[in-house]
């Protein structure tokens, strides 16, 4: 029998046959998986996990407390908005996520929305697609060199940003009171407050996390502090964006437009307004994925679950200075 039991809560890829590949390797921990919706589910079938690996389902404050074995909760992702760091902090569980996997594949989609909305892509391929065929649906339109970028955060995939759109001959910006002037030099990047941000940039791109200080960053005064002639990319969190207020200042011509790849509900309902604006790109949260991505991303959750059931420190903990031993 094995010493330690592993827990896939849920998961949405093909296979798990990576995460498998990598714990066959350590003889002393079983791998069970399963698709765990609610907290019920999560409390029946994972409570006695030594190692619970997270997409989706409700880490909340009430399963954690009812965890008796379990060492670290291991999210497939950068983010850790699906469980509670507090209660798991409190309860000496380490909350460990996969910063790095998509890096690459999240900077050039946000990349890709940024380029799309300065060529006014999805408002031209509307009006060629209704038959028109001419240069009037895409006015004004501005050279893109010699525009501000505006980064809100400056972590992996904002520096991954700022490094490919060096030959762009941007002017970039960012707002991030954790980071170094010396970093944003290096990237050649002028660190701001995020009023200025906000009121210069003529793209906004978001690439902070979803923390509660961070819920509606994005809000109806903020968007009024923007030029009429400004975007807003979001490839970060659904949550940072307060989306009713965006879509009331793109009815009202407030801004220009949007590109999102995350939105508070996921997925949108199709009955959002923002799917009906030519001047919104709207993406299915598909900003990290690649094949090769995916695969990295759970080959190191898996990687970090023998990690830490070895008795070593985890790669990548995000309380581990708050945690409670």
């Amino acid at each position: 029998m094995a010493k330690y039991k592993i827990v896939i809560s849920d998961y949405q890829y093909d296979t798990i046959e990576p995460q498998r590949e990598v714990i066959r390797g350590f003889e002393d921990a079983e791998l069970l998986d399963y698709q765990c919706k609610t907290e019920e589910d999560v409390l029946n079938l994972a409570s006695d996990a030594d190692i619970i690996i997270n997409q989706y389902a409700p880490m909340t404050a009430r399963v954690i407390q009812s965890l008796t074995n379990c060492k670290a909760i291991i999210r497939y992702g950068i983010g850790v908005d699906t469980i509670d760091v507090k209660a798991a902090s409190e309860k000496g569980i380490y909350v460990c996520n996969v910063p790095d996997y998509g890096v690459d594949e999240t900077s050039n989609h946000a990349i890709s929305m940024i380029l799309a909305l300065a060529r006014k892509l999805p408002v031209i391929t509307a009006d060629v697609k209704k038959g028109n065929w001419g240069l009037e649906c895409g006015k004004p339109m501005h050279r893109f060199a010699g525009s501000t970028l505006g980064l809100i955060g400056l972590g992996r995939i904002a520096t991954a940003i700022a490094r490919k759109m060096v030959p762009f001959d941007l002017h970039m910006i960012a707002y991030d009171p954790y980071v170094s002037q010396e970093h944003a030099k290096e990237l050649g990047v002028t660190l701001v407050d995020f009023e200025t941000l906000c009121k210069t940039s003529d793209y906004i791109s978001i690439h902070c996390p979803a923390t509660e200080d961070n819920r509606h960053l994005m809000n109806r005064d903020v968007f009024r502090m923007m030029k009429p002639t400004a975007y807003l990319i979001n490839a970060a969190r659904g949550s940072i964006v307060d989306e009713a207020a965006l879509i009331e200042v793109l009815e009202q011509g407030e801004i220009a437009g949007a590109a999102l790849d995350v939105l508070e509900q996921e997925p949108i309902s199709m009955d959002s307004r923002l799917l009906q604006m030519d001047n919104v790109i709207v993406t299915s949260h598909f900003g990290g994925y690649s094949e090769e991505a995916i695969e990295a991303l759970q080959r190191k959750a898996a990687l970090e679950a023998v990690n830490i059931l070895s008795g070593n420190q985890p790669f990548n903990a995000v309380n581990r200075n708050s945690i409670k031993k």
